[in-house]
């Protein structure tokens, strides 16, 4: 027989906490545990497109409509999204989980090859936008700042498109349904 109360025994289990320091190893482990909705930002056109999945896209003012994105320097969608000044920001569902790792580049799949099988559209920037997300933004850069190892972009929002469905959730390395 146990000596706890109801009371103590109903106490959360605090784990201990511990700092670390600030480089990028632990900076990618905190951020792993912040959950965030997962979108395909596509961009380019005919055999010169590419995209990836981030969890990176946010709005940065709704008035006016305005999204912010923030990209790898290296990756292979900076220099597209740079060529044609414009981007798509499609928010996918769990549906979309194979599509989202082939725009993560599990599997190696690389730049127009990554569209293939899947239903695309183009709305008024003319960036690639994927005909059954959950939302689609359609953005011109309006600018783009350059820092670090990533780019930070701004996009003035010029298309909406609602689809149906909850966004794919992504947080500890595993993508979550909400449903």
């Amino acid at each position: 027989m146990s000596n706890f109360t109801a009371a103590e025994f109903a106490k959360p289990r605090v784990l201990p906490m511990f700092d670390t320091p600030a480089d990028a190893d632990n900076l990618k482990q905190a951020l792993r545990r912040l959950g965030g909705g997962v979108s395909i930002v596509t961009a380019g056109e005919g055999d010169v497109r590419s995209g990836a999945t981030v969890t990176s896209a946010t709005a940065l003012s709704v008035d006016p409509p305005r999204m912010l994105v923030s990209l790898n320097r290296t990756s292979s969608t900076w220099p597209v999204v740079e060529r044609f000044r414009h981007f798509a920001v499609n928010v996918v569902g769990s549906e979309h989980q194979g599509l989202a790792n082939r725009f993560a580049g599990i599997g190696g799949v690389k730049g127009v090859e990554r569209y293939l099988g899947t239903e695309w559209t183009r709305l008024a920037s003319g960036a690639p936008v994927l005909e059954d997300a959950v939302a689609a933004l359609d953005c011109e850069v309006e600018e783009a700042i350059e820092r670090h190892s990533h780019v930070i972009i701004i996009g003035r929002v010029l298309t909406i498109r609602l689809g149906h469905g909850n966004s794919l959730l992504y947080q500890n390395g595993r993508y979550h349904s909400v449903d």
